[in-house]
């Protein structure tokens, strides 16, 4: 006999035999309960292929905190540094599990309908939120890397003072950026379209690991800024290297940066809001299946940053600056292609970032609405609107979406998929006391302290005046 839970009646399927289906496909064939219209995600059937899945969950992940993780090796140490990083991606990969589990007991795919099943309307309305604010702020913060670094760029290219022309102005720039590449892709109708774009922006992050693991070989320990970029005319073969002790390597390390640090690296793979939306587009959806998508993208960017910091370190090792990219010298023809690609990479990872945000507005303003192109238009116009009026009018808007950053990751990372977990799983199935549950408890509490952390040391770091990397 099926168990029922009396908090989830009208959610098929639910209870222990919910709970074993999901296990074999995510959504098993059911009507809606009597008065309740189908989810929006449930129309159409997926059609995006594995692999696209994994390039928009990798690309997802993906953020500028990537300039920063040698800084952060620096301040660590290497070894203690991947594997706190490996602990992190193994937690990410654990809280995405919580995540699909949830929506495979209530066969939901919205991030904002599960807030509202485990925690009522206040649950849906907190959780539309929340993804608003983080990804909004993700935007913001891409965009103020395309506003401060491309005009650099061009200017660099075109042997140009970047004050000098009017199409080098920064405003400018972000405002043709956010017309003719990210709108357009902002309004496909599904995300899997943006595969290829994704695709295109890993791409661009492979030829940047690869250019840093290159320049680590061609000048070999670079001091400081000005051995860098005398060394960058040199011989590859006159490496700056010798007696020099900022040239050794440190396994282990701690300091007062490390502590600003860790809390960064812990949101290095915030892509929670974008997990359900690729789940609802991918082909044969499973809780298995979308794991694997999890897994491998987790697995890759591990990889990536773990490479990119590693070999960033042994560059510059203790003088290295949060903006890695600073280090090297701005007439280096390389470096130049390769922050043009860093900039095309932020530039296609924004339409993806902007998709959780439409479809978290349409669950909480239109959650009964069939589709529109209009409303569908109307939502990206104004939501790339009023990013670029941020980041063009409001230049303390970083201190802003920092306090955003530090609340919001590790309640998508944490606090969330634990909370989700221990209210919508039936006791039946899984009582309070046992292990699942315990480790999701401790889950949510070790976000609650991440949060702490984060904006503990974010208030002393304004109070001290003194600035620290930035993240995601």
């Amino acid at each position: 006999m099926e168990l029922q839970d009396p908090k989830m009646n009208g959610a098929p399927p639910a209870g222990a035999v919910g709970y074993r289906q999901e296990h074999e496909s995510f959504l098993p064939s059911h009507s809606p309960a009597p008065g309740r219209k189908p989810a929006q995600f449930m129309d159409f059937e997926g059609k995006t292929s594995f692999g696209m899945s994994v390039f928009n969950l990798s690309n997802a992940i993906m953020g500028s905190g990537i300039l920063g993780l040698a800084y952060a090796m620096a301040h660590t140490g290497v070894l203690f540094f991947l594997a706190l990083l490996l602990c992190i991606a193994l937690l990410s990969s654990y809280s995405i599990h919580l995540l699909l589990t949830c929506a495979g007991v209530v066969g939901i795919r919205a991030y904002e309908q599960l807030g509202q099943r485990a925690l009522g309307p206040v649950g849906k309305v907190v959780v539309a939120a929340v993804i608003c604010l983080h990804n909004v702020g993700a935007m913001s913060s891409y965009l103020f890397i395309i506003k401060s670094e491309l005009p650099l760029v061009i200017g660099t290219f075109l042997d140009m003072d970047p004050e000098g022309g009017w199409f080098l102005k920064g405003n400018l720039l972000i405002i043709i950026v956010s017309v003719l590449i990210i709108l357009p892709l902002a309004l496909m109708r599904h995300l899997g379209y943006l595969g290829y774009t994704s695709g295109l922006s890993l791409t661009c992050m492979l030829f940047f690991l690869i250019s840093v693991i290159y320049k680590k070989f061609q000048l070999g320990c670079a001091v400081d800024r000005n051995e860098t970029a005398v060394e960058s005319k040199s011989p590859p073969g006159l490496p700056i290297q010798g007696l020099n002790r900022s040239c050794e390597a440190e396994m282990f390390t701690v300091d007062s940066q490390m502590f600003y640090t860790v809390p960064i690296m812990a949101f290095a793979f915030v892509c929670h809001p974008e997990v359900l939306p690729i789940y609802t587009e991918l082909c044969r959806p499973s809780k298995h299946r979308m794991q694997a998508v999890a897994n491998v993208s987790i697995g890759a960017m591990f990889c990536m940053y773990g490479l990119t910091a590693t070999f960033g370190y042994l560059t510059f090792y203790s003088s290295v600056e949060a903006e890695m990219l600073h280090m090297y010298s701005k007439q280096d023809l390389l470096i130049l292609c390769v922050r043009l690609a860093v900039l095309l990479a932020v530039t296609l990872t924004v339409p993806v970032v902007l998709f959780p945000i439409r479809w978290a507005l349409q669950q909480l303003l239109f959650p009964s609405k069939a589709f529109s192109w209009p409303r569908h238009v109307a939502i990206a116009l104004i939501l790339l609107f009023l990013v670029n009026v941020l980041v063009i009018c409001v230049p303390t808007i970083r201190d802003i979406f920092g306090v955003i950053g530090s609340t919001s990751a590790p309640s998508l990372i944490f606090i969330l998929p634990s909370v989700f977990y221990l209210r919508i799983v039936p006791s039946e199935v899984e009582p309070l006391s046992s292990w699942p549950k315990i480790q999701a408890l401790c889950f949510g509490v070790l976000g609650v302290l991440f949060m702490a952390i984060s904006l503990g040391f974010m208030f002393a770091n304004w109070a001290t005046g003194q600035s620290h990397v930035s993240g995601h």
